[in-house]
Parts: C-alpha cells; sequence; structure tokens
C-alpha cells in the first residue's frame, strides 16, 4: 500500500509524482503498459477517480499515453519529460538558491560538494 502522506498535496499528484519516480528509476520504460486504472487504485488503495486523473494528468504532460482499449503506456520520451519538468519545477522554486544559500553560510566549499556529490553517484548508480 503506498503511504501519501503529503498533506499539502492531492493524492492523483502524489501518484503521478510516484509513475515519474518509476519513470526516472527505470522501472517503468518507454511503451510499457502501466496498471490499469482500476488495478492501479486498488493497489494503493485509492478512489478509481483518484488514479483517473493522475493517469489524466500525465497524459497531459505527454509522460503517458493512452490506446483505446487497451490501456495506458510509458511515452517514449517520457524519461526526458519528467527530469525537464523537474528541473523546471527545482529551478523555480528556489531549490538551488536555498542549497547555496545554507553551503555559503556554512563555508562549504564548492570544492567538497564536488567530492561529495562524486562519491554518491559511485554508490547510487543511475540505472
Amino acid at each position: 500500500m503506498a503511504d501519501f502522506n503529503d498533506t499539502n498535496r492531492a493524492i492523483y499528484l502524489q501518484i503521478a509524482d510516484e509513475i515519474c519516480d518509476r519513470v526516472l528509476q527505470h522501472s517503468l520504460l518507454p511503451d510499457e503498459r502501466v496498471p490499469s486504472v482500476r488495478e492501479y487504485a486498488a493497489t494503493v488503495m485509492v478512489n478509481v477517480n483518484t488514479v483517473n486523473r493522475a493517469y489524466d494528468h500525465l497524459s497531459s504532460l505527454g509522460v503517458l499515453y493512452n490506446k483505446r482499449g487497451l490501456g495506458y503506456f510509458i511515452a517514449s520520451d517520457a524519461e526526458e519529460r519528467v527530469a525537464r519538468r523537474r528541473l523546471d519545477e527545482y529551478l523555480d522554486g528556489g531549490g538551488f538558491d536555498r542549497i547555496f544559500k545554507q553551503w555559503h553560510m556554512l563555508g562549504i566549499d564548492p570544492a567538497y560538494v564536488s567530492t561529495l556529490y562524486s562519491e554518491y553517484i559511485q554508490k547510487h548508480p543511475k540505472q
């Protein structure tokens, strides 16, 4: 059962985020069928309308496409779309500004951050 614990974000958006995460992690691949709305709703124990809204949202973003009678599938360029959208949201939300401010206040050297990031990538390779 999924844990939709972000009370400030609609459940359908949390479902969409979960699917996008799976696209970025390559556990959902281009042209792969995703569970039907009813299957997914039963799996995460939410209303069918909530999952339908999430799928519609992802379709409007070009992450999913619908083959009438067959279901929803991952778009061929879904990974690029998700990555671009997330980066845009991060930049527009001031994500880097907050991080850079903290690093600057703490006196963290950019070379040290680069080393830490390189170590992280080695421990957590993108699949």
